[in-house]
């Protein structure tokens, strides 16, 4: 770990290698950067962080293998001084509150502006305890305040609604004039928002909550016993 006034040493964790490519050329444009190593995926990103001790990790919130809250876990457990920030298209008071529990020291949304993340790589090295959150106001507001209350975007409950009367993501994805990865963006964020572990029991959660409004031609579908074989799995979108 390098010490503070020298260079900052910073790992990459994205799955999508341009995104990668891009933050490498944002950071290395500083003279107290310096990216030591970058990966793709949750296995990737805990063998970087024990192979190189960095100062900073950002993090996407997205990556192909452990949930996010597990991988911070992992690599917090090898290198608690690594200071993580993590990096999201996805606004959720719930998942935010999961992640600040899990240890992070900062959450970004990808649309900030290059110069709020230099600040914030800076921030967190130089101020070990500092929280750095680019976030809504509203999903500010539910963490700080600590309220449960559920919100789904217009678009997710219109996707939710379709899902529950048992459209493929095809389907959906032709009616909403979307594509079936964007679809199946969206069940994930609904299902990270409601703690979801399928369709149906996000359709049921969401019923409860009066989040959507069942089908008038048909009754709300019941809850499914809990089987537990399948306790902590999650379904596919």
């Amino acid at each position: 770990m390098s010490e503070p006034g020298t260079m900052i040493r910073i790992a990459v964790v994205d799955d999508h290698a341009l995104f990668r490519e891009g933050l490498r050329e944002i950071l290395e444009a500083q003279d107290d950067f310096e990216v030591v190593g970058e990966a793709g995926d949750s296995d990737g990103a805990v063998a970087l962080v024990e192979r190189e001790l960095p100062d900073v990790v950002l993090l996407d919130v997205e990556i192909p293998g452990d949930d996010a809250t597990q991988t911070v876990a992992r690599m917090r457990a090898i290198s608690p001084e690594s200071q993580i920030i993590i990096l999201s298209m996805y606004d959720g008071p719930q998942l935010l509150s999961r992640l600040l529990a899990a240890g992070i020291r900062g959450y970004l949304l990808k649309s900030v502006h290059r110069q709020e993340l230099i600040s914030a790589v800076r921030s967190v090295r130089v101020e070990p305890d500092r929280l750095v959150l680019a976030v809504s106001r509203d999903s500010f507001a539910q963490v700080q305040g600590g309220g449960s209350k559920v919100v789904l975007t217009d678009r997710e409950r219109e996707i939710l609604e379709l899902a529950a009367q048992a459209l493929s993501n095809y389907q959906i994805a032709t009616r909403l004039t979307l594509t079936e990865a964007t679809i199946k963006r969206h069940l994930h964020n609904i299902f990270t928002k409601l703690g979801a572990v399928s369709r149906i029991d996000a359709v049921n959660k969401a019923l409860a909550a009066s989040l959507i409004s069942p089908r008038r031609d048909q009754p709300a579908p019941r809850p499914r016993p809990n089987t537990p074989g399948l306790r902590g799995q999650r379904s596919l979108p």
